[in-house]
């Protein structure tokens, strides 16, 4: 109980930062938008690497780590290999620690509650092997959703994604996956979801004691998390929640943008880094104040172009804010 409260106190005091949405119209379509508030500094702020995909057209692992270096970029996700690939592996590694990359993530996505048994064999296979690959190339997680009992969208919503039939099996799933592994510097993730659990910082923290392995961690993706009106409007709010909740155990986090396209039902929308409502400020500060380095992941952007446009507005709102990102 008395972690609960702490929780709902950091929450509270988060509130505070939020302030009131306004209603813009963007090219004809009307588009709610929270305003940025800037968060007050908390101690020393550490640098923070940011990362993304990068646009190279080559396989040689020195050249994908420069390519990373030569636009800002301190953090990758994981480029193209196999875990049997050990020469590969060792070019990887070596290469992007010369150029102080950190690989952040090995993604995995797919469905480990696939109502058929062959493929989620499949996918609890491909998912230990990744975790295999993120420990060999001392990437810092392997994340994947938890899955979801939908059977026709691997990730799509389903009734029973926030009952206890769904939190044990995927209790279950993380231990197998992560004792069959025994990662030595990698650490297995589920991603945050707005319809499957973890679907809240309680929820995920709930998950983590559960499953009770050093090798678990905490993906933070703030944008999945936001699934209602009251999520949307004081995201500052729950982006404190998530850090006072979760900080210690989290790894990596990744970077998109929500908007809320009005119409007759609740719609938010995906949208990059700055057209959005989240709370930037709010982000890249509490990123800034933990005590362990933690790439902040740019996502979900349609191409180049977009990708640099995101990154753009993060750099320019981390030199506001006081965020060094190396």
């Amino acid at each position: 109980m008395g972690d609960d409260k702490l929780d709902r106190r950091g929450f509270v005091r988060g509130s505070m930062a939020a302030l009131a949405g306004a209603v813009l119209t963007r090219g004809g379509a009307r588009t709610v938008v929270a305003s940025q508030t800037t968060a007050p500094a908390v101690g020393r702020l550490h640098p923070v690497r940011l990362g993304a995909p990068v646009f190279e057209k080559t396989d040689d692992p020195e050249q994908l780590a420069r390519a990373h270096r030569a636009v800002g970029y301190r953090a990758a996700y994981c480029p193209p290999v196999e875990l049997n690939d050990t020469e590969r592996i060792r070019a990887i590694t070596e290469a992007y620690a010369r150029n102080d990359v950190v690989i952040a993530e090995v993604g995995r996505w797919c469905n480990l509650l696939d109502a058929d048994p062959a493929k989620r064999a499949a996918n609890l296979k491909r998912v230990t092997e990744g975790l295999a690959l993120a420990d060999a190339l001392g990437a810092l997680c392997c994340v994947n959703i938890a899955g979801s009992f939908n059977p026709d969208v691997w990730y799509g919503p389903h009734p029973d994604n926030v009952t206890d039939r769904f939190f044990e099996a995927v209790v279950e799933n993380a231990r197998t996956i992560i004792d069959a592994v025994k990662p030595k510097r990698a650490r297995f993730c589920y991603e945050m979801m707005g319809w499957s659990l973890p679907d809240s910082p309680d929820a995920a923290l709930k998950l983590l004691k559960a499953i009770d392995r050093p090798a678990y961690g905490i993906h933070l993706d703030p944008c999945n998390l936001v699934n209602s009106p009251r999520r949307f409007y004081r995201n500052a709010a729950l982006l404190d929640e998530c850090f006072d909740t979760l900080g210690p155990w989290i790894v990596s986090c990744h970077a998109k943008d929500l908007t809320w396209d009005v119409e007759m039902n609740v719609h938010f929308r995906e949208v990059p880094c700055g057209d959005g409502a989240l709370n930037y400020a709010t982000y890249l500060r509490r990123l800034a104040q933990l005590g362990h380095d933690v790439p902040l992941m740019i996502e979900h952007c349609d191409g180049p172009a977009q990708y640099a446009r995101a990154r753009t507005h993060l750099q320019k709102l981390a030199s506001e804010v006081g965020v060094d990102f190396g």
